[in-house]
């Protein structure tokens, strides 16, 4: 027996099941989020990954030959920062586009958001939809 619900009911789960696919794609666009930074001269260029790894290093010229070890060593360290700082970055863009208004990726990462406002206990659905997936269907709402 089919109620005057059903039609809200799958409605609601089909958005359901839009928005998982949407986290995962979103998931997916993380995860492939890369940055490169060269240092100055072309000393050398770093490549990381979302989460800040490092994923490639590479000299694209001799600079890096005519370089103390410590100029190196910081010339690489600074390259790095800026990559990571170029992937948060990318990362944080593409966060900020599921995020409701007001909400910041950065205030998110550092827990200044209430996941309430993020993700509320209940899911939105109207009082009668809510009526019926609580209690059942009891009759005729029109009654």
């Amino acid at each position: 027996m089919s109620s005057p619900y059903d039609q809200q009911i799958e409605d609601l789960l089909e958005q359901y099941r839009r928005q998982r696919a949407e986290a995962v794609e979103t998931r997916q666009r993380v995860n492939g989020t890369t940055s490169t930074a060269t240092a100055p001269r072309q000393a050398v260029k770093i490549t990381v990954g979302a989460q800040g790894e490092v994923t490639a290093i590479e000299f694209p010229t001799g600079a890096y030959r005519r370089m103390a070890p410590k100029e190196l060593a910081d010339v690489l360290l600074t390259t790095i920062r800026q990559a990571r700082s170029e992937a948060l970055e990318g990362v944080a863009a593409v966060l900020a586009e599921g995020l409701p208004p007001g909400v910041t990726v950065p205030d998110l990462l550092q827990g200044r958001v209430d996941p309430g406002a993020v993700l509320p206990e209940e899911p939105a659905m109207p009082d009668s939809v809510r009526d019926y997936v609580d209690h059942g269907f009891q009759g005729d709402p029109h009654e």
